[in-house]
């Protein structure tokens, strides 16, 4: 399966964000919040019917929006 993640920095960590499953973790550097962020969406779908997260999922559409400042 593939989900996205998001990576922003804030102070000295790295937070990753799977939207999707609403699904956070973090780590000291890009790759480290990625694999980590790997680990929890797996735990997550092991303690969920996956059938079930994935028909509330998907089709889900990503937009960006854009607002003036």
């Amino acid at each position: 399966m593939k989900f996205s993640a998001i990576i922003t920095k804030e102070d000295k960590i790295f937070v990753a964000l799977c939207p999707e499953l609403n699904v956070v973790s973090q780590g000291d550097d890009e790759n480290n919040a990625l694999e980590n962020l790997k680990e929890a969406v797996s735990l997550f779908l092991e303690d969920e019917d996956v059938k079930e997260v994935i028909k509330n999922i998907f089709p889900a559409k990503l937009y960006s929006i854009e607002i003036p400042a």
